[in-house]
């Protein structure tokens, strides 16, 4: 049995107003992959930012190897072999791999402000053939992939001798291969004997890499598990207080009505004579792999990038849409797969960011009424229960789940005939998604056509009508909800053959 190298014991934690940890407990053993489980707001974050030394506890113990430590800042946790590796990733693009491993640290590779490039290089390189990489110091990060970035974090991590690495959603923008990758590094980092705090809400991905699991709900301590016995219900309860009777409540509601069709879109090699229909009340899923053309093709219709050619009609009348106003007048709407830079403004209210869409309305001679202004927020932040002291609260303080809720109250305040929803889900826990599925289902009933673009396969299975699947800019497959099967999704998202 491998040692316990990390306890924390009795962590309290409040911000004013409002107590975020009591009395929350967690340990990690050396080479043990143990996820830390739970919804959004439940603590996660809180916790492994006082392990981190961005925030220090108000009570409690934290061990490290057996001694008691104090951490007062991120660099001290470091020093002590401590890293985590964040989910928006914190490299700067125009540097190379080597410069980003070791920033605020060359002065190790030269004297008198002079760096010396190839000791660094050659640092760079040690660091990442430990992880199995064969990637050159030199090239520029912003020319890697997502995936390859998420390496280059990774690799700057151990580059401080890290023994505890954090992993906060770190598939999240990983196609299926990179996920492979990931994992098989992270199997090679246990064997090592470095522990890894593993954060992520794809519940699946935890039975296949995770050893123990700890739940937390609403800032406390919840339980600990062996992975291989428990099972992903027990986890849900544990989660969220109760039974989660259905995953997917889907609810049809398909009308007759044609409320949008598209005709031979096309943008470049981005994706090529596009024809599709949406009818009022269903759901249409659109499957493919990263780079398939999806977010293009949506974004295409909104007005967001332009197209080269192609007819957008809505109720049966064909519209110009150059521009995303022009498409909002049109009656469509846009939630972005990317939340934090594209659909929010992180530095401004809640309120202010659900009213966004909604200025005109709320407008007169240039002038905000803040009466109706209000009125618009509150019933919002009641409708989909967005859990905020009040519309005056930061948006980049609320949990991941709530900001995409306030997301969804900026579009829905526009009263849209169209909702387009790409990666809706992402990096949300399972009982603020149900709450996302049910709100489709009571979208769709008034009969609102949602288009959902989903990376998770299961989400497209259980909450779609019908499901097209896009491969290189085209789509390469269509099919019903009682036809769809996960093999032939794949295989036309994959260029195999359909199967029987």
């Amino acid at each position: 049995m491998q040692p316990e190298i990390l306890r924390m014991e009795g962590i309290d934690k409040s911000f004013p107003g409002v107590k975020v940890l009591e009395g929350v407990t967690f340990e990690l053993k050396k080479g043990e992959v143990h996820s830390l489980l739970g919804e959004n707001g439940a603590g996660k974050s809180t916790l492994m930012k006082i392990l981190t030394g961005v925030y220090t506890k108000d009570q409690g113990r934290i061990l490290l190897r057996g001694k008691e430590v104090e951490i007062s800042s991120p660099l001290q946790a470091q020093q002590m072999g401590i890293s985590m590796i964040h989910q928006e990733l914190n490299l700067i693009p125009n540097l190379t791999v080597a410069e980003n491993i070791f920033i605020g640290r060359e002065k190790n590779f030269g004297r008198y402000g002079w760096v010396n490039t190839k000791r660094m290089n050659q640092a760079a390189k040690a660091v990442l053939e430990r992880l199995g990489l064969d990637y050159d110091p030199t090239q520029i990060v912003g020319q890697l992939s997502v995936g390859e970035q998420q390496m280059v974090e990774i690799a700057k991590a151990l580059s401080f001798d890290a023994e505890i690495l954090v992993m906060d959603e770190p598939t999240a923008a990983l196609t299926d291969r990179e996920i492979e990758r990931l994992f098989q590094l992270v199997n090679d980092l246990r064997e090592q004997g470095v522990g890894i705090v593993y954060i992520s809400h794809r519940m699946e991905e935890l039975f296949q890499i995770c050893d123990r699991v700890t739940v937390m709900r609403d800032g406390h301590y919840i339980g600990t598990r062996e992975m291989n016995e428990t099972t992903m219900d027990e986890l849900v309860k544990m989660m969220v207080g109760r039974e989660l009777t259905d995953r997917f409540p889907k609810q049809s509601s398909v009308q007759d009505e044609v409320i949008l069709e598209v005709k031979h879109l096309s943008s470049g090699d981005d994706y090529q004579d596009i024809s599709f229909s949406l009818r009022k009340g269903e759901v249409l899923g659109i499957a493919g792999l990263m780079g398939a053309g999806r977010t293009e093709v949506v974004r295409g219709i909104f007005g967001a990038d332009k197209r080269d050619q192609g007819d957008i009609y809505v109720s049966g009348e064909k519209i110009k849409i150059q521009s995303p106003d022009q498409a909002i007048q049109n009656g469509i709407a846009l939630v972005t797969e990317d939340r934090k830079d594209q659909g929010l403004v992180l530095g401004l209210s809640v309120r202010e960011n659900i009213a966004l869409a909604n200025l005109k309305k709320i407008s007169r001679n240039g002038l905000i009424k803040h009466s109706e202004e209000k009125a618009i927020v509150e019933e919002q932040i009641d409708r989909l229960k967005i859990k905020t002291p009040d519309g005056n609260q930061l948006v980049k303080s609320l949990s991941g789940g709530n900001q995409q809720k306030v997301v969804l109250a900026k579009w829905l305040e526009t009263h849209p005939k169209v909702l387009i929803l790409d990666e809706p889900t992402r990096g949300i826990d399972v009982g603020a998604k149900v709450e996302i599925y049910q709100l489709m289902n009571e979208l769709t009933k008034q009969g609102i056509g949602i288009l959902m673009i989903s990376s998770e396969l299961p989400e497209l299975l259980g909450m779609s009508d019908r499901i097209l699947v896009m491969r290189e800019g085209r789509i390469t497959g269509e099919f019903t909800r009682e036809e769809a099967k996960q093999e032939d999704i794949m295989a036309c998202a994959t260029g195999g053959r359909k199967a029987n």
